[in-house]
């Protein structure tokens, strides 16, 4: 089962995440306080839940130095600040995810549940849908042998497809996995988006692979 640090002050939040997760095929492991998070990371740890304001530091700082020993376990913030800044500084410092309290236990575990996909897939290095191929390390795409080339969100939105194979995905789950946003805000952006990647992707002489459901989203696979 997988082990997931909880760094959290507030005692009565930290204990409920704990329940949640040991009633979901989770271990978790507390702590209360950065230096008790560093002596619970001596054991083996699958992903970190990171509070911001703990009593003895930044959260934000014990992850950037975290990050530069080479530290590269998945990590999710938990935090009420919700300006847009503060998310930059929380991914630049090197967190993989970002979630505003207060928030729902069911979304905490979607998360929790993407991030040790993610971290299957890092280990693994490629996806496949059919003659689709992604590696994620390298962050290369191809179809059919052949290149694709894509700047970074549509490489994202790219493998967050891929991770959905054959399944319908709204904008708003584009919105909240890929550009971490809450709402659907960035509709028309990711519109644009998908069109160039299906540019990419289903290039002449080459059958739809990309699909675009009326009025639910879009689907990556055979033609729904």
């Amino acid at each position: 089962m997988p082990r997931i640090l909880i760094v959290e002050d507030e005692s009565r939040l930290r204990s409920s995440i704990c329940r949640t997760l040991d009633e979901t095929s989770h271990v978790a492991v507390a702590a209360g306080s950065l230096a008790e998070a560093a002596r619970q990371l001596t054991v083996e740890i699958d992903l970190i839940i990171l509070d911001l304001m703990l009593p003895d530091g930044s959260g934000l700082e014990w992850l950037a130095a975290l990050r530069a020993a080479g530290d590269r376990r998945p990590v999710l913030i938990l935090t009420a600040r919700d300006s847009v800044s503060d998310r930059v500084a929380g991914l630049d410092s090197g967190a993989d995810d970002y979630l505003i309290k207060p928030f729902s236990l069911e979304e905490l575990l979607a998360r929790i549940r993407a991030l040790l996909r993610r971290t299957v897939d890092l280990v693994t290095n490629q996806l496949q849908l059919g003659s689709v191929t992604v590696d994620l390390l390298n962050r290369i795409a191809s179809r059919d042998g052949q290149p694709l080339h894509l700047q970074n969100r549509q490489f994202e939105l790219l493998v967050f497809l891929m991770r959905h194979p054959n399944q319908v995905v709204t904008r708003e789950m584009i919105a909240r996995e890929v550009w971490k946003e809450s709402t659907a805000t960035w509709t028309n952006v990711i519109e644009v988006h998908v069109n160039q990647l299906r540019k990419q992707l289903d290039g002449p002489g080459r059958p739809p692979i990309l699909h675009t459901v009326r009025g639910q989203g879009y689907l990556m696979g055979d033609p729904p």
